[in-house]
């Protein structure tokens, strides 16, 4: 499954560099924090960091991925547009040359509101970022 064929998102603005998994309500993502990525110039240069909007974004891409997967068409003609965090936790840092492994999950939906939670766990298992956000389809 190509990432590009179900989100509108492209580089520079890409946080997927895989899909691992889909299975019923649960798509399981990938990406890596390499040197590709600019604002590790500046966030923090001695210490190189990814901003916690930058894992939240990554989510809300596996999200956007998951609601295109379930209606089994690219969102080419609508747009999945976060509506609502309810819930996140920043458990792990995450820096440069860090691969994050995200599952995320439908927990409910309701016409074109989808409640997803996001799970993303580094390379040595330890969890990342556990966030509860609600997606809306909207038109282009």
């Amino acid at each position: 499954m190509d990432i590009k064929e179900l989100i509108p998102q492209r580089e520079p603005f890409l946080f997927i560099d895989k899909i691992i998994e889909f299975e019923d309500d649960k798509l399981t993502t990938q990406i890596t924090f390499n040197d590709r990525f600019d604002f590790f110039k500046g966030h923090f240069p001695a210490r190189p960091v990814v901003p916690g909007v930058i894992l939240s974004e990554h989510c809300f891409q596996s999200g956007a991925a998951l609601m295109a997967t379930l209606h089994k068409k690219s969102l080419s003609d609508k747009i999945a547009v976060v509506s609502r965090i309810k819930n996140c936790k920043f458990k792990q840092l995450c820096s440069i040359n860090d691969v994050i492994t995200t599952s995320t999950e439908l927990i409910e939906s309701m016409e074109d509101a989808f409640y997803l939670r996001s799970i993303g766990k580094n390379q040595d298992g330890k969890k990342v970022i556990i966030i509860d956000y609600v997606c809306n389809l909207i038109e282009e």
